[in-house]
């Protein structure tokens, strides 16, 4: 902060050695003590002051950044529930419209239905797992 060194200080000594004289030398220095402990203590408060003001900006702005990111996750979730709804409504409806066929068809002449890709191959058989018969005895 300041630029004083060893010299400059001797010579300030000397000087207020001569001006104050030996007896008021000790008094003021301990007043000239006490005033630079009550600046240092109040520069120590006002920078830790500034340094709690700094931290509770920091906090609040990542408190607004994590709000809008909930925000942001909140307003996601609704719409993946709106969407989530607006299928399952749509299959209710679809499978509404299915029975709703199915037990008006049943009254009606049958229709033949294509049959599905694994019935036109057939039923499968499973070979018959044969048990070995034991020899029989010659006698």
């Amino acid at each position: 902060m300041f630029d004083i060194g060893f010299s400059e200080l001797l010579l300030i000594a000397i000087v207020a050695l001569v001006v104050l004289g030996p007896e008021r030398l000790p008094k003021a220095a301990r007043f000239a003590g006490l005033w630079v402990r009550r600046a240092r203590s109040q520069w120590d408060s006002v920078k830790q002051e500034l340094e709690r003001e700094l931290e509770a900006e920091e906090l609040k702005r990542n408190l607004h950044s994590v709000q809008a990111s909930l925000r942001d996750a909140q307003s996601q979730l609704r719409e993946g529930h709106d969407h989530v709804q607006a299928q399952g409504q749509a299959l209710r409806e679809d499978l509404a419209r299915d029975v709703d066929i199915r037990t008006s068809t049943d009254h009606a002449p049958a229709v033949p239905v294509a049959p599905s890709p694994a019935e036109a191959h057939g039923p499968t058989i499973e070979p018959e797992r044969a048990e070995p018969t034991p020899p029989e005895k010659q006698p």
